[in-house]
């Protein structure tokens, strides 16, 4: 049987995860846009276990032009012969390059999607554009439900879009958590982490919202008076200068803990020994640190604006939604989860029974759907091929 491509900008640990689940149901090809990016400080992935194909080595795709991209994507493609591709959005460069290729040989295209409709400002010509692309692909594979409202909103019908785009492997930070509690005085002294603590981990960027995160921690310590409570942030990012300056304004001291970005191994260790997690992003088209939180088995406070909210966060039961530009709204849940450590586990139990809905055989099920509903949907047009082009030259649509 023909294989499945699966196109990724640069393989990661949650991409081995998904890969590996979808090629243990039906032949699969890990086809690797590039072997490093400028976004990602993750080590190199090893995947003996994978077919794996990289298309540029040493060099991030998005740098690369959109005929150097439609030459050497095509050609990667001619080789696999693949009976579809599943192709990750609908504007980057190398996402339209592989759509016109598959539009171009007549091969059914899968279009992997986490846009919802509320997550950047929607202007009416863009929609217009969007739609006409993504009459192009055969089905859809999407995160949740938000993502199946939006691209159905695109034109794309009901019954040929799928949910399980954003799952991880569960199993594996559940049992790093458990590790990691079952040792857990010993690594709290080395690691330095507190009895008790809120976890947040991102990239220090804008739209992550780490000064109001840290906004409302420094209220939640008013409202807690008296409270061992600490904030762990994991990550780092341009921003560090001006985390480190609001820390310094709020008086964090010491209740704020650095310890800098974490690569994949060590994350379960830190998901193991905190007591809750918070994501405060006021634009999030997922946000699979939530997965990896309730996977661990941790109660969890998810911004409101995250994709992954309405379908995983049950309100009271697992956790609390919250507005992100609230404040103190978020100070009064931190105080809240704090307050009863009963209630903590059972949400973290709560957690853990949702979570498991999601493991990455549910990626390779709604794949194998979208897949075996594939049908190329029409030829593309003069407009259609002279506006892919167009769009491969101008990243950012």
């Amino acid at each position: 049987m023909q294989p499945v491509a699966i196109l990724i900008h640069r393989i990661g640990p949650y991409h081995r995860a998904r890969v590996n689940a979808a090629a243990a149901r039906f032949p699969a090809v890990a086809v690797e846009l590039s072997s490093t990016d400028t976004t990602y400080a993750w080590d190199a992935v090893a995947t003996p276990e994978l077919e794996r194909i990289t298309v540029f080595q040493d060099v991030d795709v998005d740098t690369v032009s959109g005929s150097v991209l439609a030459e050497r994507i095509g050609q990667a493609l001619r080789m696999l012969k693949p009976r579809a591709v599943a192709i990750p959005g609908w504007s980057a460069p190398a996402a339209l390059a592989a759509l016109q290729w598959c539009v171009n040989s007549g091969t059914p295209a899968v279009l992997m999607s986490e846009s919802q409709s509320d997550d950047f400002a929607r202007s009416w010509w863009k929609e217009v554009l969007k739609r006409r692309l993504v009459s192009l692909f055969s089905s859809g594979l999407v995160g949740g439900s938000p993502h199946v409202a939006y691209l159905t909103t695109l034109g794309m019908p009901g019954n040929r879009v799928f949910t399980g785009y954003d799952v991880i492997d569960n199993d594996y930070f559940a049992a790093g958590a458990a590790s990691a509690r079952a040792d857990a005085v010993s690594l709290r002294k080395r690691l330095g982490l507190p009895e008790r603590f809120i976890l947040a981990s991102s990239r220090f960027i804008e739209k992550k919202n780490l000064g109001r995160l840290l906004d409302a921690f420094a209220r939640f310590r008013t409202l807690a008076s008296g409270t061992d409570w600490k904030l762990v942030l994991l990550g780092d990012g341009p921003l560090k200068p001006e985390i480190l300056a609001t820390a310094s304004r709020l008086q964090l001291g010491g209740d704020l803990l650095l310890p800098g970005f974490q690569q994949y191994e060590a994350l379960p260790t830190y998901y193991g020994l905190a007591s809750a997690f918070i994501h405060a992003s006021t634009v999030e088209q997922w946000g699979l640190v939530v997965n990896e939180a309730m996977a661990a088995g941790l109660p969890v406070l998810v911004s409101n604006r995250c994709g992954c909210a309405m379908d995983l966060v049950r309100e009271g039961r697992n956790g609390f939604r919250f507005d992100p530009l609230d404040t103190e709204g978020l100070a009064g849940l931190m105080a809240r989860v704090a307050a009863d450590e009963g209630e903590r586990l059972q949400m973290g139990e709560t957690s853990r029974r949702i979570i498991a809905e999601w493991p990455t055989a549910r990626f390779a099920a709604g794949l194998e759907a979208a897949v075996a509903c594939a049908a190329p949907v029409r030829r593309a047009g003069l407009a259609d091929a002279a506006l892919t082009r167009l769009l491969m030259e101008r990243a950012g649509f």
